[in-house]
């Protein structure tokens, strides 16, 4: 099999993004940015830091574009010796985030699809605790309709052990706190 598709239906506490995040402005720290406001284009590079509202991505070389309605569509990459990270707030239950990690991270704003590449390794947190746990080559998590995709390394051969692996909790017997 290709890759594992898990279909989450929350039957309780459908829970998405942090819709405040839209309305927020993009904090950028990095060591250099180039700003293109004509083409709505941004390069950074080296220690980079974004905060928007509850996402925070971090990394070492990226890329932002901003398309004519507003969306930002986020790429960084980490270096040798890290990885490019990824949090965000969930609406609805209290303490509720999505991690994640990879190579690299791409993040759609306009659909609320994050891609984790490389190294992949993505959770879901409830008041710090690990609900989901999803480790693949590569990670794709749909926000809006619940849907993670963890595909194996693109060269791995047949006979290697399963390389993408996904633990989730019940989500009937999760708590609101």
């Amino acid at each position: 099999m290709p890759f594992v598709f898990f279909w989450l239906s929350l039957v309780t506490g459908l829970a998405l993004a942090e819709k405040a995040d839209q309305d927020k402005p993009l904090i950028i720290n990095a060591d250099s940015v180039s700003i293109n406001e004509v083409e709505q284009k941004y390069k950074l590079q080296g220690d980079i830091l974004l905060i928007k509202g509850s996402i925070v991505v971090t990394g070492d070389k990226g890329d932002i574009l901003v398309d004519p309605e507003g969306y930002q569509f986020i790429e960084v990459k980490g270096d040798a010796k890290t990885l490019a990270t990824f949090r965000q707030r969930r609406e609805g239950l209290a303490n509720e985030f999505m991690q994640g990690l990879g190579r690299d991270v791409s993040y759609n704003g306009k659909q609320e699809v994050l891609i984790l590449l490389g190294d992949a390794n993505m959770k879901r947190l409830l008041n710090m605790q690990m609900r989901d746990h999803l480790r693949g080559g590569k990670i794709e998590y749909r926000d809006v309709t619940q849907e993670y995709r963890v595909s194996p390394p693109p060269n791995q051969p047949k006979s290697a052990l399963p390389s993408s692996r996904a633990i989730l909790a019940p989500r009937s017997k999760v708590l609101i706190q």
